[in-house]
């Protein structure tokens, strides 16, 4: 695992081009260059060598300075405040401001001040501004959506994905400061999520409602970022999340464990297919909606068994996270060039 993790680092160092910016890469890592550079991309990519910089790997600090220097000066709208969703250098391309994108900043300054990076505590203020202003509904006790760029609303939708982002965020953000206001916003949303909505829908939770928050089970949107039914991928993630929570607050809450075992188990069940490997969707029901074969709910289910085998070793959980470790190395690792493929064909082959 140490291993696959440096190769990981090492493979995709080669995405920061000469000119600062992150590129995606080709399935040889060859950068491929004129792709515009999203928010989300921008900032994982400077959680992810934070870590990695934290961990000990060497060469980290060249990509978290990058992505540090691209928020500040490109994604930073310096005349509305906050962070648009796409930029190609200094050019903004969609200005958009995102619910999404905009934790992900918070992860960003938040791994970056673990590190002790100089710009870090600036990008916190200024995130926490933004969040405080226009994103966090406290009535709620969730987070708005999206907004145009001089902050007009966009739509009336509300989404779980931007809320569960939110949570790990926040838990980053907590981490970094101990402010207690970002451990009880995650806690709010994870009561909302894993307690109210997975208990009414069979432990699975719904991705997509209305302003009032009320379920909206007909809505299609973006097929990567807003897919129909739900996801789970996200159950697992959730369960994760709310384990982490859990830990942080001194594992005090007794069902904690129980919400985050329901959610794994129906998560796995659901999903995986006679094939191998994890359908991307679910209908409301449990009942597989796309068989899509994604790299990262195979890479989530790996994180929350090895934390509930930390936990609470059972020996199912073994089992489970052995059959997952299994696929993904023997479908998603590229073993020959680096990374993970992203999608499988019908034919288990990298699509």
């Amino acid at each position: 695992l140490a291993s696959d993790a440096r190769a990981l680092l090492g493979f995709h160092r080669a995405s920061l081009g000469p000119d600062g910016a992150f590129v995606p890469l080709g399935t040889d890592g060859t950068r491929q260059h004129g792709a515009a550079q999203e928010l989300h991309v921008t900032t994982r990519m400077v959680h992810s060598y934070a870590m990695g910089q934290a961990w000990g790997a060497p060469d980290c600090a060249g990509l978290i300075e990058a992505g540090m220097r691209a928020l500040w000066n490109w994604h930073r709208d310096p005349d509305h405040g906050g962070y648009v969703w796409a930029v190609q250098g200094p050019k903004a391309l969609d200005t958009r401001k995102l619910a999404y994108g905009h934790v992900f900043v918070l992860l960003a300054a938040s791994s970056a001040s673990e590190v002790g990076h100089d710009d870090a505590p600036r990008l916190m203020a200024d995130i926490s501004t933004i969040l405080e202003r226009h994103f966090w509904d406290e009535e709620a006790g969730r987070l708005r959506e999206e907004f145009a760029r001089d902050w007009s609303p966009l739509s009336r939708y509300r989404g779980m994905n931007a809320n569960m982002h939110g949570v790990e965020a926040f838990l980053s953000a907590y981490e970094a400061t101990g402010q207690e206001v970002w451990l009880d916003r995650a806690g709010r949303i994870l009561d909302f999520f894993t307690g109210q909505m997975a208990g009414a829908n069979g432990h699975r939770i719904p991705e997509h409602y209305t302003e009032t928050w009320q379920v909206d089970p007909d809505f299609r949107g973006d097929p990567v970022f807003r897919p129909p039914g739900t996801t789970p991928g996200h159950s697992l993630e959730f369960a994760r999340l709310l384990l982490q929570h859990w830990d942080l607050t001194g594992r005090a809450d007794p069902t904690a464990l129980p919400r985050a075992r329901a959610l794994v188990d129906t998560a796995l069940n659901d999903a995986w297919l006679p094939a191998g490997g994890l359908a991307y969707t679910l209908a409301p029901g449990g009942a597989v909606d796309q068989s899509v074969r994604l790299w990262w709910p195979v890479a989530e289910g790996l994180a929350v068994l090895a934390m509930l085998q930390k936990l609470d070793p059972r020996p199912p959980e073994a089992v489970w996270y052995a059959r997952l470790h299994d696929f993904a190395r023997a479908h998603f690792i590229d073993s020959r060039h680096g990374g993970w493929h992203p999608e499988l064909g019908d034919d288990g082959l990298p699509a």
